[in-house]
């Protein structure tokens, strides 16, 4: 293991299933590898727009090709994946707009919450994509913030917060970082080295983040505590 604590940024979506596995693998190893791991939540829609780029789903053989992937990556990692029974309606007719938002307001609630970004983050992807229930309802987003063990009180402030325009500015600003980091999708990972940042885009490309920070790839589910979801 390197000497100095190396800071990976992962920026993410909770619309995005790859950003889920990015995310929870990286979670892991906090333990394994010498980094510091700061979560960056951000809006897809906004790199998609500002990138240019064009959603798998949008594609009729990536999104065919997408159910079987995100099947067999489930199993690797060990990530409790379930397509929605309508995913393009999940991710391109409803969105993640008010679920971001809702993870920036805890973000930025009060500094040292990283545990509650990082519980809600996960509660938020396991219902869109492990039970294939609703993210966009303010009902909905309560639920998973008290799932996720925020006190109901505490959830309905940080709604308030959610709709307020310090964190719609907050969330647009994150956004507008990743995509002056190169960003065209998530999740995306920045890896700060020697002074200087590395970027690394989506759930396969952990064996060659090790190689850049100086640390080892030991597989999807390292001999850890936190290894478990």
């Amino acid at each position: 293991m390197s000497g100095s604590r190396k800071v990976i940024e992962l920026f993410y979506d909770v619309v995005s299933p790859y950003s889920w596995l990015g995310f929870e693998v990286l979670c892991r190893y906090r333990n394994v590898w010498n980094i510091d791991l700061k979560f960056r939540p951000a809006f897809l829609g906004g790199i998609m727009q500002g990138s240019g780029n064009k959603p798998p789903g949008l594609v009729p053989n990536k999104f065919l090709y997408m159910g079987k992937d995100l099947t067999r990556l489930g199993q690797y990692f060990g990530v409790p994946l379930a397509f929605p029974a309508d995913p393009f309606e999940a991710m391109f007719k409803k969105g993640s707009l008010s679920a971001m938002r809702f993870i920036t307001a805890v973000a930025e609630s009060r500094e040292g919450r990283d545990a509650d970004v990082e519980k809600v983050s996960r509660e938020l992807w396991m219902r869109i994509w492990s039970r294939d229930e609703d993210i966009t309802l303010p009902a909905s987003v309560a639920e998973a913030g008290q799932k996720a063990g925020l006190p109901a009180s505490e959830v309905q402030e940080l709604l308030q917060q959610a709709s307020s325009q310090k964190i719609k500015d907050k969330l647009k600003s994150t956004t507008q970082e990743a995509l002056g980091h190169g960003a065209f999708g998530f999740p995306l990972a920045i890896c700060h080295v020697n002074g200087k940042k590395e970027m690394f885009f989506g759930s396969d490309r952990f064996e060659l983040m090790a190689h850049c920070i100086g640390e080892k790839w030991v597989g999807p589910q390292p001999t850890q505590p936190s290894a478990k979801i």
